[in-house]
């Protein structure tokens, strides 16, 4: 497998999988829910092309920046610790439908004064922009650019994130609320810790 598809496809398989059912996906659904589809979906999807763009810029310069070896090292720390987490989470899942009530009403509030296409656009792609910045998929997209083809990432990763914009947009509340946090959890898990282990068991290019 080229390391072109090898990386578009794990950036997809991780993309969904963080994706789907968090507090971003959430935010959409209820913007496609207060205001119309199209230039949320625009707004949205511009903002996560452009943080996984800059997301895989990153990690592809890191290995510049620090030896290969260690970025591979910390790439596959990543994973692990991210599996561990989302294993931890999806266990200690009880079930609580509470995250999408909370995520709407802090939606209702900021919505309120929005008014015109262009403020709808821009709301769309702020919230998702400063909603993805620092969160898991990102850290991941990270490690897999420092350890992948780059552009497979990029490629996988729009197209991810384009399948769960156009699902939550889509889908609105009754998707949202159908959606077990706690196997999307579990599922996410396990994906990270086989990323892990084929990470350290692969060999590092000098």
């Amino acid at each position: 497998m080229s390391s072109l598809v090898q990386g578009l496809i794990k950036s997809l398989a991780m993309t969904v999988l963080s994706e789907v059912g968090d507090n971003t996906f959430f935010a959409t659904a209820i913007l496609a829910m207060r205001h119309p589809r199209r230039p949320v979906l625009f707004g949205c999807l511009a903002s996560l092309t452009v943080m996984t763009i800059l997301s895989a810029f990153v990690g592809w310069a890191a290995p510049n920046l620090i030896s290969r070896k260690w970025a591979h090292h910390i790439t596959t720390l990543l994973f692990f610790g991210f599996g561990l987490w989302s294993l931890w989470d999806g266990i200690n899942d009880e079930g609580d439908d509470d995250e999408f009530a909370e995520v709407e009403a802090k939606m209702d509030a900021e919505l309120k004064a929005e008014t015109g296409t262009t403020k709808k656009n821009s709301k769309a792609f702020s919230v998702t922009f400063f909603g993805e910045w620092g969160d898991k998929s990102q850290l991941a997209t990270i490690g897999l650019a420092a350890d992948e083809n780059p552009f497979g990432v990029v490629f996988g990763g729009i197209i991810g994130q384009a399948l769960c914009t156009v699902a939550a947009v889509l889908g609105g509340k009754s998707l949202a609320s159908r959606i077990s946090e706690k196997i999307v959890a579990l599922s996410g898990g396990v994906l990270f810790i086989a990323f892990g282990i084929q990470s350290f068991l692969s060999t590092v290019e000098s």
